[in-house]
Parts: C-alpha cells; sequence; structure tokens
C-alpha cells in the first residue's frame, strides 16, 4: 500500500512544483518517488498480509510484480522525457498525469474488490483522456482524444453494467465471495451471473485493445504524443492484462468452460486483424499500433489456457513486448527528430547515420517478431507452451501463421536501415536516450539467451 500512497503524493508533488517554477527539479524527483514506490513494493514481497483494508487491495507475488515492472517501464520514459515534453510547455502537467495514471495501474495489478478494480481503470484512463489531447493545436491529437474519450466512456458503461450484475447475482464486490458463490452453486448459477461475465470481458478486452473492440486503438495511438503512446501501448496494456488474468484466474476459474470459448474467438479474430492490418500501414508509428493489438491476442492465450504458469507468461511476454516497445519508440522520436516524418522511409540509413541506434531498432524489431535470443522469443514460447499443453492445437496453427506475417512487417524496418540509402544527416542520441536504449536491449538479450530468471519469478 505504501506505493499507492507515494505515487499519489509524488502526483501532487509534481503538480506544486510546476506551479512554483521549479522545472529543474521535476524530473530528479519524479525518479526519486519512483525509486522509493519500488522499495516499499520489494518490501512487501517477503511480508504478504493477505488483502488489506477490508479486502479492497492485496499486495502478493503477483500485483507486486506487475506493479515494479509498470514503474520501472514508466521511469524509462521520464529518462526519454527530457527535452521531449518542453516543446509543449507544460511539462509539470504532463508528468504529474502521467504518475497519476500510474497510480491507476497499480490499483489495477492489485484490486481484490470490484469497486478498486473500478477505480484503478478510471483513475488510469480518465488522466490519459487528458495526455492524449494536451497539444491543443494538433487536430490530430485532439480527434485522438475525442474518440478515446467518448469510447472509453462507452466500454466504462459495459464494465460497470457487468459489474452490477455480479453483484445482483452475489450481493458482493469481493473477489473471495464471488469465487465463493461460483464454487458452492454449481448448478444453480443466475443467468444475471453469466451476463455480467459477457459485459466484463466486452469493458476489460477494449482496455487491452482486442478486437473486436480496437477501434480506437490505431487512431488514438496515432494521433497522441509519441511518448504517451509509448506509454499507453505498454503500462496499460500490462496493468489491463493483470487485472484481466486476476479475475479469470482466481474467482471466474470455475466457469472456465462459459468464457474460454469467448476468449478464443476474441484472441483468433484479434491476432488476424493486427498482422494484416499492419502489414498495409506505411506509418512506423500506425504500424506499431495495429502490432499491438495483434499482442493483445497472443496474450490473451494465457488466459484462454489459464493455469499456474499463466501469470508467469504474461508477466514474461508484457517485459519483453514493453522493452522493445520502448525501444522503438525511442528510435521513432530520434528519427522524427531528424527527417519529420514516422514514415518507414524515415529509417532509410539509419545502418550508417548511426550504427548504435540502428542496432537497438534491429534487436527490438526481432524480439517484437519473436525471434530466437530476444526476449520476444521466450515471451512467445511460453505463451504458445501453455496453449500446447491445453491442446488448442488450431489457435497454435493459426498463432504461428501469424507470426510469419509479422515477420515480414518488422523486419521492413530492418530492410529500411540497412538496404536502402539516404541524404538525411546523423542522428543525435542524447545520454538519456542512449542509457534507456542501452538498458532495454541488455535486458531484452540477457532474457532472450538467460530466460530462467523470469521462469519462475511469481
Amino acid at each position: 500500500m505504501g506505493a499507492i500512497i507515494t505515487l499519489s503524493i509524488l502526483a501532487l508533488v509534481v503538480l506544486y512544483l510546476g506551479l512554483f517554477k521549479a522545472k529543474a527539479l521535476l524530473l530528479p524527483v519524479s525518479i526519486l518517488g519512483f525509486l522509493v514506490a519500488i522499495g516499499f513494493l520489494l518490501n512487501d514481497w517477503t511480508a504478504d498480509k493477505g488483502p488489506l483494508f477490508s479486502g479492497m487491495v492485496h499486495f502478493d507475488h503477483y500485483a507486486i510484480a506487475f506493479s515494479v515492472l509498470c514503474i520501472v517501464v514508466t521511469l524509462c520514459i521520464f529518462i526519454i522525457s527530457k527535452g521531449y515534453f518542453d516543446e509543449g510547455g507544460q511539462v509539470a502537467e504532463y508528468y504529474s498525469l502521467l504518475i497519476f495514471s500510474l497510480t491507476g495501474a497499480v490499483l489495477v495489478n492489485s484490486y481484490h474488490n470490484f469497486s478498486m478494480l473500478f477505480l484503478g481503470i478510471e483513475i488510469m484512463s480518465v488522466a490519459l483522456y487528458i495526455l492524449v489531447g494536451i497539444r491543443k493545436r494538433d487536430k490530430a491529437s485532439n480527434e485522438a482524444a475525442l474518440k478515446y474519450f467518448l469510447m472509453g466512456a462507452f466500454s466504462t458503461g459495459f464494465l460497470l453494467f457487468g459489474i452490477a450484475l455480479l453483484y445482483g447475482a452475489t450481493g458482493s464486490f469481493d473477489l473471495d465471495e464471488i469465487k465463493a458463490y461460483v464454487v458452492n452453486n454449481p448448478h444453480a448459477i443466475s443467468p444475471l451471473f453469466y451476463g455480467g461475465i459477457l459485459l466484463l470481458i466486452v469493458g476489460l478486452t477494449f482496455k487491452v485493445g482486442a478486437a473486436p473492440f480496437h477501434f480506437w486503438t490505431p487512431d488514438v495511438y496515432d494521433g497522441a504524443p509519441i511518448l504517451i503512446t509509448s506509454y499507453m501501448s505498454t503500462v496499460v496494456k500490462v496493468a489491463s492484462f493483470a487485472g484481466l488474468l486476476r479475475l479469470f484466474s482466481y474467482s471466474l476459474l470455475p466457469l472456465q468452460d462459459f468464457w474460454e470459448p469467448v476468449f478464443l474467438i476474441i484472441a483468433i479474430i484479434t491476432l488476424f486483424i493486427g498482422n494484416i492490418s499492419a502489414v498495409m500501414q506505411s506509418s512506423f508509428k500506425r504500424m506499431l499500433a495495429y502490432s499491438s493489438i495483434s499482442h493483445a491476442g497472443y496474450m490473451l492465450f494465457a488466459i484462454i489456457a489459464v493455469g499456474a504458469s499463466s501469470a508467469n507468461s504474461i508477466f514474461a511476454y508484457g517485459l519483453a513486448y514493453s522493452l522493445a516497445t520502448i525501444v522503438a519508440f525511442t528510435g521513432l522520436i530520434l528519427v522524427k527528430k531528424t527527417t519529420g516524418s514516422e514514415h518507414f522511409e524515415a529509417f532509410n540509413g539509419l545502418g550508417k547515420r548511426n550504427p548504435m541506434l540502428a542496432f537497438a531498432m534491429t534487436v527490438a524489431m526481432l524480439s517484437l517478431a519473436g525471434i530466437p535470443l530476444t526476449a520476444g522469443f521466450i515471451g512467445k514460447f511460453m505463451m504458445f507452451s501453455s496453449v500446447m499443453e491445453d491442446y488448442h492445437i488450431v489457435l497454435l496453427i493459426l498463432a504461428v501463421i501469424n507470426a510469419a506475417i509479422a515477420v515480414y512487417y518488422y523486419l521492413k524496418v530492418v530492410v529500411a536501415m540497412y538496404f536502402r540509402d539516404s541524404e538525411e544527416s546523423c542522428v543525435n542520441v542524447q545520454w538519456n536516450y542512449s542509457f534507456v536504449l542501452l538498458l532495454a536491449v541488455g535486458l531484452t538479450i540477457l532474457i532472450g539467451v538467460y530466460p530462467d530468471c523470469l521462469l519462475k519469478l511469481i
């Protein structure tokens, strides 16, 4: 609980630092606050006290691992934000809103009561509605914010209606009470309960960007500032999947025969829509938006074949995907500063213009494609293994086909960097970008070569 309190206070402190024009302190204070929050979480690793505050939140190993991941990814985004947010002149507002959103993500990771799930999702989302459209003179940003807000509010209605139906059937918001209801009444479950599950699936799959509730993703990711897009495609997606898995692997597991076919259909649709759409993109940023949809399809495997290894599978995949995505968006920021373009052509000749950045981008693309010796391969291997153990052979075959499609559009970037010439000038990489690139690429390769550190973490 110390992490949530720390992040909440940190967001307010950062806001007041902006009010008093202490711009130079924003980044150091934010980084210090993140490290303190991580310290609280690591301290709780060996002191699991069970659900806290009348069962509202539970900081078990599961919640702590995903919360640390979310904070570390946000920390990396803050480090590369130095100089990026200055362009808009609203640096404190950017930082504060991102920290508030991160606080919501930690709540989603640790909820043990539906009221906390709803609060966490709304705190995480409302801040992003503002951040997506914070560039008031950018029409694309304004359009993206409006779409995200309207569709987000619509999906929240489904989520609330689903929670209300489950409450009507069980008389409780607590996950333990809901699980007890399912276990003790296997043949007398109210139709309201089944309806509530379906509505919850709609509301939660919207948050992770899974088809057919993905329509907001390409336009919002494309219109938002690049750093906000990187945050949404990593922290928000990982936290949403952590919340989704906690619900269906704990409280609703006895009803797996009911909801598993629904997730199976959603996963297949998501994979094909994400990958086929990504192939047709000429914008690198928009390609990453569609590819994030396909990655949501892979992460759904851990829920379809839910079991003891599902938490580790989603954590490993989320970590690998986050590391590679941070590198990809960092490279995009640097290339766009030089060329002013977000298209694949902007990367032409990058292998000669900046070999270090080109190498980092290559590792990121290979990891996203699931090529061996990268963390992305380990994540995909764990997802595919869970599906094989549950005998979803058709899903596995379709996933392999989609993985082959993904290799094509990820390698388009590599081809542009090393096999096409460009007259653009060299791409300069500041120390903060170099630090994040080195950290993310190093971890991607390290996990790909020595994956044992992830296999039994949670």
